[in-house]
């Protein structure tokens, strides 16, 4: 039969697909992305501290990152701060003092800028 073909399913596809090189650039690109609106929203504390000699302006900004790694089953990529749990906590916000405003509690201010950023890229 002249002009047929014989379609030959490759098993490993997905996995091929996964891990490699085309994902791992398009991954790391979206979680850049994200970083950079992370840190274009970013607070940065401007109060003062326990001594006058430490500056503070823009260390969570600064801590801001983007990475991809190899997983088990495939490229993963992510964005997030590496600011320390003390620094997670946004002073100065404007708020009227609540129990949300307490890092005791667990809750923070600042993640939203993680949050808003990760929005801003299921919109765009």
């Amino acid at each position: 039969m002249p002009g047929s073909f014989r379609y030959v399913p490759n098993p490993h596809m997905f996995d091929e697909l996964a891990r490699g090189s085309g994902m791992r650039d398009l991954l790391k690109d979206r979680a850049d992305a994200g970083a950079t609106i992370a840190r274009s929203i970013a607070p940065q504390y401007s109060g003062p501290t326990y001594d006058p000699a430490v500056q503070r302006h823009g260390e969570y900004k600064a801590s801001l990152y983007s990475a991809a790694s190899m997983r088990p089953n495939g490229w993963r990529a992510e964005f997030g701060a590496t600011a320390a749990w003390w620094g997670q906590v946004e002073f100065g916000s404007g708020r009227p003092a609540t129990t949300q405003d307490r890092p005791q509690s667990g809750w923070s201010p600042k993640t939203r800028t993680l949050g808003r950023a990760l929005q801003s890229l299921r919109s765009a």
